[in-house]
């Protein structure tokens, strides 16, 4: 019998698939039925090989041996994820496999997990690409309606492995090249630096900032205020004041204008994440990975998308979804307003994905199983999806300019007309008892007032106030700097696409806050000491936001197929090749920065992979050889999900023996303790990098959450 194969990112995709095609027979790895086989990759299963895969020389790290170019490229499996590997392997070499479905996230990632796949296992079979925006029976069914080549693709994967290779190339020579020379591990990263460089400089305009007084000068005459405001002479300040107080204020002129500000657009991953950011305080990484589990539960559409708009097809559905959304949320409660959905509708502005809303399964879906996270986006979306197809708010702005003694002062007022898709918003904000100043701006109605008008002798009153420094970067604001960087250094007619993509940039800050690069004090983030001095002694073209948003420019134009990856590696390797060679040996004073590093010279075990005293370092246990690379993060994500920590008896004990028996570990998915063998483990980054890792197992089959 012959089959369709498909392959999914995750298994819980996987089996979103399954349902809908009536796939119910579960085998190990996969789902087989009604004429499918449905198995899938469980995120990066195939990365690009470390450097020591080249030649056993990079096991030491040494300037003389970089750069590291590889020609051929190769690739290695994940060891945690061998097995799933060679399961895919299987099915995609079977015989009775005819037809092979890409099932993966549409996106440059998605594209690359699966061709990364499909090639290690050495299939040459054609194969489709399903390419769906929502995760909805309805959508999952139309996308298999309408399969496309996976030609298609090919330029999107070039695209992708051209960003691989690239990261690859100035993460491993630039952290090898900088580590070398300084003699204790500093990362470097083709995108992360330049974002730390953005926190550094902006950390050093708050520290070297110089605050300077000045006054503002306020008459008050009957029911009317007028300013003079930032007079930055006091002499000038008490002068004015002493010109006006006593004397007749008259109205010279008033001018009245009607208003409008336009509903926002809808979101797109980068806004959500900020507003997130302000409405909540949540992380860039957490708001995806919410967005992501609700996307997986089919309530909201693809998530990594960098549009703003929907396309004309979706006008119908999106009207009857707005409606729903108004029944559902409780801050929409009362709202009548006109529905205009052809506001949100550009084609020319959608290329792979739609801006993010809720899918119309939220009216039959329970939201009261939603975590909390789940929630706040839901509503979230589902507010500006209903702000963005609402009526414009409308105001009259007043100007007043007034005269005392033959000074000018002047008033401004706002006087709100039709609150418009504002009322939606101020709803939302009331709902979460909002500490955020909306609008804080805005100023108050001024009292009815008319040319020539005497107001009667003025009051004065003068008030002090300073300068304010530049604000420290929030998930928000930087955000915001990473979309826009290098912006102005472009033509008019350039497509600008920043630092990262709005996949990636999350994983970027919270790399370099696991680095111990950047900490986060609030809603801010400050960079470290360590940042500080690691961004110091860093090239210019290693932190230049310029050329980093340049290269992704690039790579959007190999998407299109207008430029070459092999083009675009080309300048990389020559920049690379170009920073070894320019890089000579700090001086005394720079290599300093880097020898206070850790807080015990007291080794707490042996390197597992070279031998070397392993030490205590601030935010990790490392390795004394720099050259080698082993360390073992002090905050863990694998380990805080168990709601355990990596303290120095673990790391002591995992040194000794490769593993420790924990108990009491908690399991997200059971909601339940059990205990298990912590094995100390290796792999490889993205970057090709080798990493220790961890993996679970289970002597006594009775203690497995599974």
């Amino acid at each position: 019998m012959p089959y369709r194969l498909i392959l999914a990112e995750k298994p819980s995709v996987a089996q979103s698939i399954a349902k809908v095609l009536h796939v119910t027979n579960k085998k190990e790895g996969y789902l087989e039925g009604n004429g499918y086989l449905i198995s899938w990759c469980i995120g990066h299963l195939i990365g690009l090989a470390n450097a020591e895969t080249y030649d056993e020389k990079y096991i030491s790290w040494k300037k003389e041996d970089l750069p590291i170019i590889p020609n051929p490229w190769k690739q290695t499996v994940s060891p945690d994820k061998a097995k799933q590997f060679r399961i895919l392997k299987e099915l995609l070499n079977r015989k009775d496999v005819t037809e092979i479905i890409c099932a993966t996230d549409a996106g440059r990632e998605g594209e690359l997990i699966f061709r990364n796949v499909y090639y290690q296992a050495g299939c040459k079979k054609p194969f489709l690409r399903l390419w769906i925006s929502s995760m909805e029976d309805s959508a999952i069914l139309d996308g298999f309606s309408h399969l496309h080549p996976g030609t298609d693709y090919d330029n999107l994967y070039r695209s992708a492995l051209a960003r691989s290779q690239a990261d690859w190339l100035v993460g491993i020579n630039g952290t090898r090249l900088y580590t070398s020379l300084y003699g204790t591990l500093l990362r470097v990263g083709r995108v992360q630096t330049p974002v730390l460089a953005m926190l550094a400089e902006r950390s050093e305009q708050i520290a070297n900032f110089q605050k300077q007084p000045y006054w503002n000068l306020h008459l008050t005459a009957g029911a009317l205020t007028v300013h003079r405001e930032k007079i930055f002479n006091k002499e000038e300040a008490d002068r004015l004041s002493t010109l006006c107080q006593g004397n007749p204020l008259e109205i010279r002129s008033v001018k009245q204008e009607e208003r409008t500000a336009a509903p926002p657009r809808l979101y797109d991953l980068t806004t959500l994440q900020r507003e997130a950011n302000r409405y909540f305080g949540y992380t860039a990484q957490q708001v995806l990975d919410t967005v992501q589990s609700l996307y997986e539960k089919k309530l909201c559409t693809y998530p990594r998308t960098d549009s703003q708009f929907i396309t004309e097809d979706m006008e119908s559905s999106v009207y009857r979804l707005v409606t729903e959304c108004r029944r559902i949320f409780p801050f929409t409660a009362g709202s009548n307003q006109d529905i205009d959905v052809k506001r949100c509708i550009n084609n020319k502005k959608v290329s792979d994905h739609h801006a993010l809303i809720p899918t119309a399964e939220i009216a039959k879906a329970d939201l009261s199983h939603l975590t909390a996270p789940e929630r706040n986006i839901l509503e979230q979306i589902a507010m500006r999806l209903i702000c963005a197809t609402g009526k414009k708010h409308r105001y009259q702005e007043t100007s007043i300019i007034a005269v005392c003694n033959g000074e000018e002062f002047t008033a401004k007022g706002k006087t709100i007309l039709d609150n418009g898709w504002k009322e939606t918003e101020q709803c939302f904000r009331k709902k979460l008892n909002s500490t955020e100043k909306e609008n804080a701006e805005d100023p108050e109605p001024l009292p009815f007032v008319q040319n020539g008008q005497n107001m009667g002798t003025a009051a004065t009153q003068i008030t002090n106030h300073f300068t304010s420094p530049p604000k420290a970067y929030t998930e928000d604001t930087l955000l915001a700097a990473m979309e826009t960087a290098g912006n102005d250094n472009f033509d008019k007619d350039t497509e600008k696409k920043g630092l990262g993509t709005p996949a990636t940039r999350a994983g970027i800050l919270e790399k370099l806050v696991k680095s111990g690069y950047v900490t986060r004090k609030g809603k801010n983030l400050i960079p470290t000491q360590e940042g500080m001095n690691l961004v110091s002694v860093m090239p210019e073209p290693l932190k230049s936001p310029i050329m980093t948003a340049e290269w992704e420019n690039t790579l959007m134009k190999i998407e299109r197929g207008e430029v070459s990856d092999e083009a675009f590696l080309s300048g990389i390797i020559h920049m690379v090749n170009e920073l070894v060679t320019a890089t000579s040996a700090p001086s005394p004073e720079k290599k300093q920065l880097f020898s206070t590093s850790t807080n015990s010279s007291d080794s707490i075990g042996a390197c597992p992979w070279c031998g070397s005293r392993v030490l205590d370092g601030k935010s990790s246990y490392y390795c004394s050889d720099r050259n080698c690379g082993f360390c073992l993060w002090k905050k863990s994500s694998y380990l805080e999900k168990m709601k355990c920590s990596m303290t120095k008896k673990l790391a002591t004990e995992l040194l000794k023996n490769g593993h420790s028996h924990m108990k009491n570990l908690y399991s997200a998915r059971t909601g339940k303790m059990f205990d298990a063998d912590l094995v100390l483990t290796e792999t490889v980054d993205k970057n090709g990098s080798r990493i220790a890792s961890f993996q679970l197992e289970f002597p006594n089959s009775k203690s497995n959450p599974r």
